[in-house]
């Protein structure tokens, strides 16, 4: 039976109403990182604040966010143009209203280059993000993290020393890596962008995969693909490549065991896959689908990449978060559009989109609990410290691994 959903005229809050229609669904779930919501408490009342960046000083800890948002606008207008304040997507909105500029990793990257007026740039997002912007920086640059804490368990997959490791072994395996070209998507440490840029390789973003991977097999036979196995699977589909022809590294695997691969798979794959994800697109399903089009005959669906393959294959529409921003942008009045990715976009869309029915695929609300350490407390804490003359938490790629990252960085630049 089909459950008749207001307009968004006869509701107030049209993601609040549909959300509350989908809690009725109790599909098994993987387990939420971040069970909180995505409203704004106070530091101290944040559960997981012992594990977050503990030396912030105790004055932040049980502010509450109006007086930190007061705090911010205020450090942030007598701070005027030395300062820069970058935002990606999945921010809360206590810290993305503050933004100059909001967008995924690489795109607040390069704004921050064009901003070279400005020797401070905070950048509200995790650590990978924050070091793109030092890669592209200008060098009297300061790039700040508000949190040193906001990490990436996707690019936490794929350790340097893991990753040599796999090289190593390929290496021995076909005689030479020659053929074999690297390519790191853009949340991986500086390091491993470092390491494709010294092996021929290049960076890609879940916007220009296709063009990266596309320019990978212009120059050689394979392609070395990590950390989200996702992406590089539905990339590798979307392009034409079968499925076994695309293997899976397994990096827990003792050294020496070939990722635990057979031989024969290895010698006939194209793409090499490394054994990682992204939690929050992890938990999008087949079922959330199915029960989803089975209340919303109209539904739209549309997933980030990073999203399983048959979760791809079974939706209307794919792409990155700038795309699924304007896929919500452009639709028609009345439209029911169900998104899976992260749950702060997805309740930003909805609100910025009213005459739409926007709602997100995975019925618990479970923000990335990596960025969601970005507090409105370490905003208020490093933005007043730099007031004082104090840089605090800056985010600083030495330069060797600077100048091989940027080359891989550049590279794919001029693919765009």
């Amino acid at each position: 039976m089909t459950t008749n959903i207001p307009s968004a005229k006869q509701r107030a809050n049209p993601y609040v109403e549909v959300e509350k229609i989908l809690a009725e669904f109790n599909t098994p779930q993987l387990q939420c990182e971040t069970d909180t919501g995505i409203d704004t408490i106070p530091l101290s009342s944040e559960v997981s604040f012992n594990s977050w960046q503990p030396d912030i000083p105790e004055e932040y800890w049980k502010l509450e966010v109006n007086e930190l948002v007061q705090r911010v606008r205020a450090s942030r207008e007598r701070l005027g143009d030395q300062v820069v304040i970058l935002g990606h997507h999945y921010q809360r909105e206590d810290i993305v209203q503050f933004a100059d500029e909001r967008g995924d990793s690489f795109a607040l990257a390069q704004y921050a280059s064009d901003r070279s007026d400005s020797p401070y740039i905070v950048f509200c997002g995790v650590h990978f993000m924050a070091e793109a912007a030092d890669i592209l920086a200008a060098p009297h640059q300061r790039v700040i993290l508000p949190n040193m804490e906001a990490g990436c368990s996707m690019a936490d997959m794929a350790s340097p020393p893991d990753v040599y490791s796999a090289w190593r072994e390929l290496e021995t395996f076909f005689g030479s890596t020659a053929d074999i070209i690297p390519v790191t998507y853009m949340n991986s440490a500086a390091s491993l962008k470092a390491f494709c840029g010294e092996n021929g390789g290049a960076v890609c973003t879940s916007s220009n995969a296709v063009q990266v991977l596309e320019w990978a097999f212009e120059q050689g036979k394979r392609v070395f693909f990590f950390p989200d196995q996702h992406l590089g699977r539905n990339t590798g589909s979307e392009m034409g490549i079968p499925l076994d022809e695309m293997v899976l590294w397994n990096w827990r695997k003792p050294a020496g065991n070939l990722g635990d691969l057979k031989e024969q798979a290895l010698r006939d794959s194209r793409i090499i896959l490394w054994q990682g994800h992204c939690s929050v697109h992890q938990r999008f399903s087949l079922p959330q689908m199915e029960q989803t089009r089975a209340r919303f005959p109209e539904v739209e669906i549309i997933v980030h990449p990073e999203c399983r393959y048959e979760v791809v294959q079974a939706a209307d529409a794919t792409g990155s978060t700038a795309f699924i921003a304007e896929y919500v942008a452009k639709a028609n009045p009345g439209s029911v559009i169900a998104i899976g990715t992260e749950i702060n976009l997805v309740s930003r869309l909805a609100k910025e989109n009213p005459d739409k029915t926007i709602f997100c695929l995975d019925p618990v609300v479970c923000p990335c609990s990596t960025m969601y350490r970005v507090h409105p407390a370490y905003l208020a804490w490093v933005m007043e410290s730099l007031e004082r003359g104090e840089v605090i938490n800056r985010i600083e790629v030495p330069n060797d691994t600077k100048t091989h990252a940027k080359i891989a960085l550049e590279r794919m630049l001029a693919l765009k």
